[in-house]
């Protein structure tokens, strides 16, 4: 039998939970039991006044930026419209039915001002890691890193060429707020600093970002994401934003190692990281100055491809500081002595030692060795030492494990941009991009505690 057509009723009362319509297994019920925010009110009262109306509640507005980017909600506009209409999301945010929702422009004066003046991001963000170390999930003996690019919110049409990029034109009373950041961050190690280059267009919407070809296809502008993992349950251990520039990413790993240090006492045992990182001044500050061994691969360009002999064909001998050359002669540094002792490293930071004129003419294996050259020189770092930690290090059964646990950074990038929907930047300036970077990788870390930390049962009545 057909079944009476159902209208609505309006009701004098109501008796409605939201707590009984989100269900058990929902993913923002398992991210709620890690989500922490108890002192974040006293860690933003120094920003507030103790006068004027209320604002909204700053735990709110936390936990609905939460909720955008753990489902991938790119739009603060619609964000609002969804925790509205969502009871999950309501529930999240500690909102009853008849609570209002904060307009999308209350987000960008808070951030713009004193989530920003107060560091809150990374607050939060320093809170999730401390709650994954807490639970076990990293121990911080291996760490990795790697960067990927995110494409910033600017254009080409939008752009100057480098020839007709004058910064110190500009002035900083008219220029937006991403412009100003771009001139406050010129002596930055990780923007304007970072190399002396200059690149090929920069965007006048956010002149900070920079414009790369580095994947092969069109060339577009971009920022930097820097995560320094924990190789255990690849929980992100910091991150940080910089140019897209290999010199700026390296830099950041220094900078979080350090950080990462300071703030949650990690001494790491290793760093595995790609051949990008892989120089001699890197390795040099790993091995000596940090203690840390490199999991990397070495940069090395001394091999030759007309079938002379390289530089790994000779053989060095620290006890005399000379190269022995495959005819049995030394290739030395100097070979007289100087009253004013030199270091004999030029600019690039190599020492060149070159062997005997005599020695070359009458060697048989000149036509394989210097057959354009009157003599054989070869070069070595003045981090060489290092480097050859390096080498040693890619031999061993450890860099082979090294080599698959640094796939799990990568899968992170492909988590960020194809779950969390993180391709393209909303914010500008190098504070919009950190700002995103952090709340992205805060996301990443709660799902991966509501992953690993299952939660308690409860005991069913009798």
């Amino acid at each position: 039998m057909m079944g009476p057509r159902q209208e609505a009723q309006s009701a004098l009362f109501y008796e409605f939970s939201i707590e009984d319509h989100v269900p058990k297994d929902h993913l923002l019920r398992s991210i709620d039991r890690f989500v922490d925010l108890s002192d974040l009110r006293k860690h933003l009262a120094p920003f507030y006044s103790s006068t004027g109306r209320p604002s909204v509640d700053p735990e709110l507005m936390i936990r609905m930026l939460l909720v955008g980017y753990t489902m991938g909600i790119r739009s603060e506009r619609r964000l609002c419209e969804e925790v509205h209409l969502n009871l999950a999301y309501r529930w999240f945010c500690r909102l009853d039915l008849s609570d209002p929702i904060p307009d999308h422009s209350t987000f960008s004066k808070n951030r713009h001002g004193r989530f920003r003046d107060s560091d809150l991001l990374r607050h939060v963000f320093e809170t999730v890691v401390a709650r994954c170390i807490e639970e076990g999930l990293a121990s911080g003996q291996r760490l990795a890193a790697d960067a990927s690019l995110i494409q910033a919110d600017a254009n080409r049409q939008n752009s100057t060429p480098q020839a007709d990029w004058e910064p110190g034109q500009i002035d900083p009373c008219d220029a937006p707020r991403a412009v100003r950041e771009y001139l406050e961050t010129l002596d930055d190690e990780a923007f304007g600093a970072a190399s002396a280059i200059e690149p090929k267009f920069t965007s006048h919407s956010d002149p900070a970002s920079q414009w790369t070809g580095a994947r092969g296809g069109p060339a577009y502008f971009a920022y930097s994401t820097n995560y320094l993992i924990d190789t255990d349950n690849a929980v992100i251990l910091d991150v940080e934003a910089t140019r897209s520039i290999r010199q700026a990413e390296v830099g950041s790993v220094r900078t979080m190692i350090d950080r990462v240090g300071d703030r949650f006492d990690l001494i790491p045992e290793r760093l595995i990281a790609d051949t990008a990182y892989g120089s001699g001044p890197m390795l040099d500050w790993l091995v000596k100055e940090r203690g840390i061994a490199p999991h990397i691969p070495v940069i090395d360009k001394s091999g030759r491809k007309d079938g002379t002999y390289e530089r790994a064909d000779f053989t060095y001998d620290a006890v005399t500081d000379a190269y022995i050359c495959p005819g049995g002669k030394e290739l030395k540094q100097y070979r007289r002595a100087f009253a004013t002792p030199r270091t004999g490293a030029n600019k690039d930071g190599t020492l060149r030692y070159r062997a005997r004129k005599a020695d070359c003419d009458a060697c048989g294996l000149r036509p394989k060795c210097c057959p354009k050259e009157p003599q054989r020189k070869v070069t070595r770092s003045i981090h060489e030492p290092s480097r050859d930690v390096a080498r040693a290090i890619s031999h061993t059964t450890q860099y082979a494990i090294s080599c698959k646990l640094r796939k799990k950074v990568e899968m992170l990038f492909a988590h960020l941009k194809r779950i969390l929907k993180l391709d393209r930047l909303r914010l500008r300036g190098p504070t919009g991009a950190r700002d995103e970077f952090h709340l992205a990788a805060t996301s990443q870390n709660l799902r991966k505690l509501a992953k690993l930390i299952p939660a308690p049962q409860t005991a069913c009545p009798k």
